[in-house]
């Protein structure tokens, strides 16, 4: 039988795929049972960019610092640091009493090496990098930085919210080649990973860790302040049906259900017993990603002639219907609202979509009907909508598409290939990122210029790394304002990527799920009421 056969059975039976009523209601108290975005195809969140991958990331590891809703680093795993020599050198001081999974204490070696593999595959890591001459492990709970230059925004690169995070593991894990994935969940977290109830495709399974000790002090907001656990196991159940998945929070076979198709919102809205809200004030911004390494997205004039088509509010439309409130178009290369974003070049974006002047362009900037490579996902529906919508202007321009239909977890493996596609490789594929992520070019991974070190895509520019390079010495809002229009102009010229918009995504959950904290699916201080 097939899986979505399968799951659409046992839904309409209503004895649920997930548990016997009877035993729902005797684990209610003690166990959230969570729907996420799509399936973890890697566990290992150094190892990709993947959002469900990150969510999963927070339950099992723990951040020296963390933001709040006002995305301001807070000490976390920090006892707190002190910064010396006027700001080349910062002296962190690990917490009394932590301690990984697997019992051993968390020393100060074992964050020295996480660092240092975080630090070569996410882009504000690769920056912090950069200017560091030096981190070592003064004694097991003190950590010592010792930089190049002044570098005032390190708690904000080691507290961020978006991929790839600088979680702490085990130095013995930590070691292990950045660009494999490590093959052992470990971390200091709130939550262990049960490795042993990991169905793929299927479900994951994390047990409260009796032996973590929140900070004291302070109000959970984000990921700062005391991470205080309610729940003694939390199941993620992965049911890429939205039916299915809909059907099951309605009869309380699950309490929540991350990402809710739009179509089913109103249902969910009238539904008694649910509750329906957006949990990231900065919304998702949407992407046309690029290969930079192979043609024909190797050459810029074509990715010109490509934005020229795209209609972000067809995009936007297909992605969460038709309640603009839920929505934005006119988005550019920064996130709307923030300091770096403007105006400047985004009449290639607003103006009218002429397709038969696009099809001219796409000719005059040399392509010739070379096969074009799209890797669309079938089971993560925001992602799925915004494909369909991008291959089909792909096809009424001319480009001679390979629409390559996945599931999510193989095109986020594939993500890393850069061999041609033949080989593996891809042209093309829609993603998404968090809008905070794209407030500044600090964490602002596709918009980075710096090819083989760029996250995937590899987009190249030199012009864009010098002004990225120039916002990181920056002192000034007014300066910075200005180095945001100038990325916008150059970016309008390179094209690492096509925005398609901004989408406020909403998630359901049952109405006696308390205190959910907001930003993103977090698995502390919520609680049953």
């Amino acid at each position: 039988m097939q899986r979505r056969s399968f799951l659409q059975t046992t839904a309409a039976i209503g004895a649920g795929a997930i548990a016997s009523p009877r035993l729902a209601a005797a684990q209610g108290q003690r166990v959230l049972r969570f729907v996420p975005q799509a399936d973890i195809a890697i566990l290992d969140p150094i190892a990709t960019t993947g959002f469900v991958t990150r969510n999963h990331g927070f339950l099992v590891f723990d951040t020296l610092y963390g933001w709040d809703e006002q995305y301001r680093a807070h000490p976390q795993m920090l006892e707190g640091h002190v910064v010396e020599d006027d700001g080349r050198t910062w002296v962190m001081t690990l917490r009394e009493g932590l301690k990984f999974h697997d019992n051993e204490p968390v020393r100060a070696r074992d964050v020295v090496a996480s660092l240092r593999r975080w630090g070569v595959r996410d882009q504000f890591g690769i920056a912090a990098m950069a200017v560091t001459d030096e981190i070592t492990a003064t004694s097991d709970r003190v950590v010592r930085w010792r930089l190049k230059r002044p570098f005032p925004l390190l708690p904000d690169a080691l507290g961020k919210i978006g991929a790839n995070v600088a979680f702490i593991m085990p130095e013995r894990l930590a070691n292990s080649d950045p660009a494999l994935p490590i093959s052992e969940m470990v971390g200091s977290g709130p939550f262990r990973f049960v490795a042993s109830e990991r169905v793929p495709g299927s479900r994951a399974v994390y047990a409260k860790f009796d032996g973590y000790v929140p900070r004291s002090g302070g109000t959970p907001s984000l990921l700062a302040g005391p991470k205080v656990v309610n729940f003694d196991r939390v199941e993620w159940l992965t049911i890429p049906d939205a039916s299915t998945a809909s059907a099951a929070l309605q009869r309380n076979e699950v309490d929540w259900w991350e990402q809710p198709t739009s179509d089913l919102l109103p249902l969910l809205q009238r539904q008694r017993g649910l509750k329906v809200d957006v949990l990231d004030p900065t919304g998702a911004i949407a992407m046309l990603r690029f290969n930079h390494l192979q043609p024909p997205f190797d050459n810029p004039a074509i990715r010109r002639a490509v934005l020229g088509a795209i209609s972000q509010e067809d995009v936007m439309t297909a992605v969460a219907g038709t309640d603009r409130s839920l929505w934005r178009a006119g988005v550019g290369f920064f996130a709307p609202g923030s300091l770096m974003a403007s105006d400047v070049g985004m009449e290639a974006l607003n103006g009218p979509r002429d397709l038969a002047a696009a099809r001219r362009a796409l000719e005059q900037a040399g392509y010739k009907g070379e096969k074009v490579l799209m890797m669309g996902p079938t089971d993560f529906p925001a992602i799925t909508a915004m494909s369909e919508v991008v291959a089909d202007t792909f096809r009424r321009i001319g480009i001679n598409l390979d629409y390559a239909a996945m599931d999510w977890a193989s095109a986020l493996r594939r993500q890393a290939n850069r061999d041609v596609p033949e080989r593996g490789g891809y042209n093309a594929y829609c993603t998404y990122t968090a809008g905070v992520n794209q407030f500044n070019p600090a964490a602002h991974n596709f918009i980075r210029g710096s090819g083989l070190n760029a996250t995937f895509g590899w987009s190249t520019s030199a012009k864009l790394e010098e002004l990225r390079d120039e916002w990181l010495q920056s002192t000034s809002d007014e300066v910075r304002a200005r180095i945001g229009r100038d990325m916008q102009r150059q970016a309008f010229i390179d094209v690492p990527y096509v925005p398609l918009g901004q989408f406020y995504q909403p998630t359901a959950y049952r109405d006696d799920l308390e205190d959910m904290l907001k930003g993103l699916p977090l698995f502390w201080n919520v609680k049953r009421g």
